[in-house]
Formats: C-alpha cells, sequence, structure tokens
C-alpha cells in the first residue's frame, strides 16, 4: 500500500454539540482503531444530500469498521439554529452521527473550501485522503478495504457497534411533506417525502383518505409504487390525454413518476433511476435518459418543466413526444439572466406559472431568488435576489429586498406571487405590478410550497409536518429589515498575475484514461465579470494562471471542475470509470498582500 503523508487529524468541536449519539459528545480519542470518514455538509446543498446517499452503502457495508461523522458546516442563518439541524438530520434519514458546528470551527481546522467535503482518517488518527464535491464514494470504499486489512495486519483496527444511537422516531400522517396540489373532488394530494409516498387528504387538510406508495424507499411501478423523497406535483390538463392525472418529482429516484388517480397506478415517465453526471446525455428518449434531484414540476408552453435542483438547470418533458432535455441554464451555479442558454441558476426548487401562461416563475433557491423565464423570449430574469452569498429578510423595493433559500412559489389572484420563504420561516410576496416585497405570514416552520383554496393559502409547513390554511390578509406584516452574508470568510488574494489550481490525483488503482481524448475540465468565471482580467473560460488543465483585476474590491471566483478516473489493471478487459466533480463558489477580497496561488482539493491531499 502506498505511503501517505501523516498528518494528525484535529479534534471535533462543534458549539451546537452532537446527534444521534444517545446525548454523549465525542472525541477523536473515542473513535481510535476505526475508519473514520468526515462528511461536512449543510442541509441547503443539493450535492451534500447526494453524498449522503452515495455513502449509505459504504456506511452498510463496513458498518464494524467504518464511523461515518457529519460535521454540519451552515452557509445560511437558519442552518445554525439547532433544532433546524435535528430536523434536518431526521428529514435526510442520517444515520450516523453528527457534530452541529455552527461557527465553522471544524470546517476550518481542515481547511475545508467546499460543501460537500469528505475526508478520511486511519484507525490512528491520520488524515489519509480529502475529497471535495460528489462521485467519490467507489474510491473511498477502494480505500477503506486498503485500510481495513493494512491495520489488522498492525493490530490497530477496532471492530464492533459504532455510537450511532438513534433518536426517538415521531410520529404522524405526515413527515415532512414538500408540496401538494389541490385535486379535482376538493381534497389535496400531498408529496409526503419523509414517508416515501403520496397522501390524499380531505377537504380539511388533516384526515388521511388514502396513501399511494407503502412508506419504503424505493423505485417500483404499478398499483403498488414505492418512491423516494418525492418533491414536487402537477395536476397533468385533460386536454393532454394522458393515462395519468398527475405528475411528481421523484426527488432521490431522479425520477419523473405518473400516477393514475382512480386506482394508484404509477409509471415513470422520464429519467433512468441513475443520477445525471456532466457528459451524460442532455435530451433523448425520456426513460434512457439521466436526471439529477428533480424537485418541483410545472405544465408551461405545452410541456413539463422541471426544477432539476440536481445541476442547476431547468428541463422539460414532452409527454407527446415521450423526450426530455435541457430548456434552461448551463449546469454553472450562480445568479445570470439572458438567454436560457445562458442563464445560469442555483437549484432551482419551485415553479409556477402566471395566469396568462406567459410567465415561468422560479424559486431559486440558493441565490435565494425569485426568478422568472418567458415563454415569447425565451429570456431568463430575476424579480429579486443577488447571487449565493447575500440573503435575508427585508421587504422593500425588489432590488433590495432579501429572501433565505425560497423553495416555493405561488401565483396569487391578482398576478403577484407569493414565494415560500423557507429558512426565513415566511410567506413573502413580490407584486410585478408595483416591484415591493412584502411579508404575508410569518412563524411557518419551513414552509416548502403552498397553493390557494377559495380566498385563503395553503402553506406545506415542512418542518411542522403538515398543512397550515391562513386567510389572505390585505396589508402585509410588517417585520425588521435583517441582511446577512454568508459567515464563510473570504479568501484575501492579490490582484494581478494569479494561480489556480485544482489537485486532484486518481484514486488508487485507478488513473486518468485519456485513450478517447481529455479526460479533465476546468471551467472559470467571476462574479463581477470584471474581477477576471483574463483566464475565464474552459479547457481541459487543471490549473490555470488567471490575472485578477486591481479596480475590484471583491467579488466570488466560479469554478467547475470535472476528473474521470478508469481502473489501471492492464487485466481488465472492460475498466470501470468514476466520475469526480466539484463547483465551487469562492468568496475573494483583493489585497495587496494576498496569495497569488489557490488551491483547490477535488480528491487528494493538499
Amino acid at each position: 500500500m502506498a505511503s501517505r503523508a501523516r498528518v494528525r487529524a484535529p479534534e471535533l468541536v462543534g458549539a451546537g454539540g452532537w446527534l444521534n449519539t444517545g446525548g454523549k459528545n465525542l472525541t477523536l480519542a473515542d473513535l481510535r482503531g476505526r475508519i473514520l470518514v468526515l462528511d461536512f455538509w449543510t442541509f441547503c446543498c443539493i450535492n451534500c444530500l447526494h453524498v449522503l446517499d452515495e455513502l449509505r452503502e459504504l456506511e452498510e457495508k463496513h458498518r464494524d469498521t467504518v464511523v461515518i461523522v457529519g460535521v454540519h458546516s451552515p452557509k445560511f442563518v437558519h442552518e445554525a439554529d439547532h433544532q433546524a439541524v435535528v430536523d434536518a438530520v431526521a428529514r435526510y434519514e442520517v444515520h450516523h452521527p453528527v457534530l452541529d458546528d455552527p461557527a465553522l470551527a471544524t470546517w476550518k481546522q481542515y481547511a475545508v473550501r467546499a460543501w460537500p467535503t469528505l475526508v478520511v482518517i486511519d484507525p490512528e488518527g491520520y488524515v489519509v485522503a480529502q475529497h471535495a464535491g460528489e462521485g467519490h464514494a467507489h474510491a473511498i470504499a477502494r480505500l477503506v478495504e486498503e485500510l481495513e486489512a493494512e491495520h489488522t495486519a498492525k493490530g490497530t483496527l477496532r471492530r464492533g457497534d459504532g455510537p450511532y444511537v438513534p433518536p426517538e422516531p415521531t410520529a404522524g400522517d405526515l413527515k415532512f411533506p414538500g408540496k401538494a396540489v389541490r385535486l379535482p373532488n376538493g381534497h389535496f394530494l400531498v408529496a409526503d417525502s419523509g414517508h416515501h409516498s403520496l397522501v390524499e387528504l380531505a377537504e380539511d387538510g388533516e384526515t388521511v383518505v388514502r396513501r399511494i406508495g407503502d412508506g419504503v424507499r424505493g423505485l417500483v411501478d404499478g398499483t403498488d409504487p414505492r418512491f423516494s423523497e418525492p418533491q414536487g406535483l402537477v395536476l397533468v390538463p385533460a386536454e393532454a390525454g394522458l393515462d395519468h392525472d398527475v405528475i411528481v418529482a421523484d426527488t432521490v429516484n431522479h425520477a419523473l413518476r405518473g400516477v393514475r388517480l382512480s386506482d394508484g397506478r404509477t409509471t415513470t415517465l422520464a429519467g433512468t433511476g441513475r443520477q445525471w453526471w456532466q457528459g451524460s446525455a442532455t435530451e433523448g428518449p425520456a426513460r434512457e435518459v439521466d436526471l439529477s434531484s428533480p424537485w418541483d414540476v410545472a405544465w408551461f408552453d405545452g410541456k413539463v418543466w422541471i426544477a432539476m435542483a440536481g445541476v442547476h438547470q431547468l428541463w422539460a418533458f414532452d409527454p407527446a413526444a415521450g423526450t426530455v432535455g435541457v430548456a434552461a441554464g448551463t449546469t454553472n451555479e450562480g445568479l445570470v439572466d439572458g438567454p436560457v442558454d445562458e442563464a445560469w441558476f442555483a437549484q432551482p426548487s419551485g415553479l409556477a406559472v402566471s395566469a396568462d401562461g406567459e410567465r415561468l416563475w422560479v424559486a431559486d433557491s440558493e441565490t435565494s431568488a425569485l426568478r422568472w423565464v418567458s415563454r415569447e423570449t425565451k429570456t431568463v430574469h430575476s424579480a429579486v435576489g443577488t447571487g449565493l452569498f447575500d440573503f435575508g429578510h427585508r421587504d422593500g423595493a425588489a432590488d433590495q429586498a432579501l429572501l433565505q433559500h425560497p423553495l416555493g412559489v405561488t401565483v396569487l389572484p391578482d398576478g403577484s406571487v407569493a414565494v415560500s420563504d423557507t429558512y426565513n420561516h415566511a410567506l413573502r410576496r413580490f407584486d410585478p405590478a408595483s416591484g415591493e416585497v412584502t411579508t404575508l405570514a410569518t412563524d411557518l416552520r419551513e414552509p416548502s410550497g403552498a397553493l390557494l383554496v377559495d380566498d385563503d393559502i395553503v402553506v406545506v409547513e415542512s418542518a411542522r409536518h403538515r398543512l397550515t390554511r391562513l386567510r389572505l390578509p390585505e396589508e402585509a406584516v410588517r417585520v425588521e429589515s435583517v441582511a446577512h452574508r454568508t459567515q464563510r470568510a473570504a479568501t484575501e488574494v492579490a490582484p494581478g498575475a494569479f494561480t489556480l489550481d485544482v489537485v486532484f490525483r486518481a484514486p488508487t488503482g485507478q488513473k486518468l484514461d485519456e485513450r478517447y481524448g481529455p479526460s479533465t475540465r476546468l471551467l472559470v468565471s467571476s462574479t463581477p465579470p470584471e474581477l477576471l482580467v483574463s483566464g475565464a473560460g474552459a479547457d481541459t488543465a487543471l490549473t490555470r494562471e488567471l490575472v485578477l483585476s486591481s479596480e475590484v474590491a471583491e467579488g466570488v471566483l466560479h469554478v467547475s471542475a470535472m476528473a474521470a478516473s478508469c481502473d489501471d489493471d492492464p487485466e481488465i478487459e472492460y475498466p470501470s470509470c468514476h466520475v469526480h466533480q466539484q463547483d465551487w463558489g469562492v468568496p475573494v477580497k483583493l489585497v495587496a498582500d494576498g496569495a497569488s496561488r489557490l488551491p483547490l482539493v477535488l480528491a487528494g491531499m493538499e
């Protein structure tokens, strides 16, 4: 086994304490003798949720030797609230200890720069690997097997039960519901995400009429279907002539499902059940194209538009043609308006269509923005929001107003838009006529969607596990304005010549295979664009020489890196290949004595 740098792992500390340990505070000494995988995550981050799913198999297969510890490192103010972390751990079925680190203390000790980041610590307490982004589960599994063999031989591996203690289960008909629609009979159909099913509720919004799905996570069609954390729902127009009444964004299955209400029969309409990766097809027969965490759906311009949160795009499914493909966005994460094929989104999570069918409203969660797509001009516009790192709760003119990670949008009778302002626990209203943002209601626990019922609005209170009916007020509730910027510190860099170095080392037993062309890709841009005098754009080299402007005081470097590695064994006729990818948004501050090099670890050790 190749020698590794002997870097002692820093202690695990966090002001929020520990979850899933039965009340015990863990230390590295408690975990000595086990292979430790630290998962630096935050629950707003779709890539972090992907990694949670990637790690489930490793966690189960190596339960007696591996301990996974989630280090929750918040981006948004709401994510620093301890109860919100407790809710997220339950919502996403995290079955390992979690350290709540609201001040990013452990994040800083491990020099983490991106969500998600995985750090592997050997049984003797030394850091042996670091991986940023998704797609590293295979490499970590190989490393775990090597560490098991090495430390069994040395006598330093300690097997047995891990420190995970499951929390007490919560009872209720709904568990972290996502979104809801009103059925023609006046009932509600709710995506019961935490129970992996759909629930039909009576007109009172409480009485369960039936459940579609048995509550077990899975991808099964037929009259006994299974789902995996479904979120968005849309009713199929009668004129569409389809054999199903509702289309469901089956988020963790990376699929669209069609449901016939008469008998609950469910059919997979789009997606393969596999997650989309860079290089995969972006259009084609719907059942043959991979999707990535579809979060909401809406019937717009004759098709089903999809908020494809996992790749920061909008896609469209054409039921008549049986095809699916990209409709807007580039996969770059950020807030950039313009033609649909040039715009940037950041985890779009909510969709609603204007009454005249001319606008598709979008809750763009990671930029804390309300945006819209014009059917006529095929352009993307921003109504509220400025970018990845500014958020808060502030009413007033749209160019000054602030939201915090909204997940839902609802068109109101007067043409204005209600925003489920999730991390502000509020329902907000944007009026296109006046350009003003007001607050309709507060003290809602993580609202994720809403729908109109006569003169009322019914809000899906996801973290209260219920539907809440509110009277639409004549005047908005006035709240004190609060503005925030993510507490992640800006990196001080020097203007002028600057080296960007993405560090990637192929995992043990693999190599970069360039027989069919380059296996790496690096895309660089900035906000504002003037920050980069030169060096923007795409290339295959993972090191890039940039020139930073001396006229810009601060900004964000947007870096997207991808590397594909394959099994390095000439005896393997058909080697297995794996894609590693990560997007970084690095806040930078220009100072004369700042750094002239920025290393970003995709895989390996700095």
